[in-house]
């Protein structure tokens, strides 16, 4: 460490010690914070020479220290909370898996085959204005360009494909069935 850091740590230590103290209600919790706050002084030591209110820049990064232990102890229990005391399960178990299950791939395979049928019995504008928005994602003026057609006209067009592709999955009893599950 150099004189300057060396000064600043005589000068303020105590007061370090006695606002970590403050924070947090507990010596061992304070002294732990404050080796934090003394860490990120000695990282920082370049700035110790430019700051202007050295007392008011150790609090500062005193109090934002302190704030993110908080936040990562209240987001570490409420992890906590949730794990049960032994576990009965294989840690691999408990690992969060995103791919959905087979019963899920299955059904989603089933929903989309019927609602692409439906779609292919919409009359050719009403389709192509549908495919082109949900499927290819194009923007309304990038449809307006490709149809050759106002902004105003996509948006109806659209609305009405949805109306019909409605209309004629609500009258089979198997789009029906998927649609509005009992």
């Amino acid at each position: 460490m150099n004189t300057t850091l060396e000064n600043v740590y005589e000068e303020y230590n105590r007061y370090i010690y006695h606002l970590c103290l403050k924070l947090t209600r507990n010596r061992a919790e304070a002294e732990d914070l404050m080796q934090e706050v003394w860490v990120k002084v000695v990282r920082y030591e370049s700035y110790v020479a430019e700051v202007e209110h050295v007392k008011a820049w150790l609090t500062t990064i005193c109090m934002n220290t302190f704030r993110d232990r908080y936040r990562k102890n209240v987001r570490r229990s409420k992890y906590m909370m949730n794990q049960p005391e032994t576990l009965d399960v294989p840690v691999l178990d408990l690992v969060p898996n995103n791919d959905p299950s087979t019963e899920t791939v299955v059904e989603q395979e089933a929903v989309s085959k019927i609602v692409q049928e439906k779609i292919n019995q919409l009359d050719s504008i009403y389709r192509n204005t549908l495919l082109y928005f949900y499927v290819n994602q194009y923007s309304l003026v990038e449809i307006a360009e490709l149809m050759k057609v106002s902004i105003g006209t996509v948006k109806s067009r659209l609305f009405r494909a949805k109306q019909r592709l409605k209309d004629i999955m609500m009258s089979d009893a198997t789009s029906k069935e998927v649609i509005l599950p009992a």
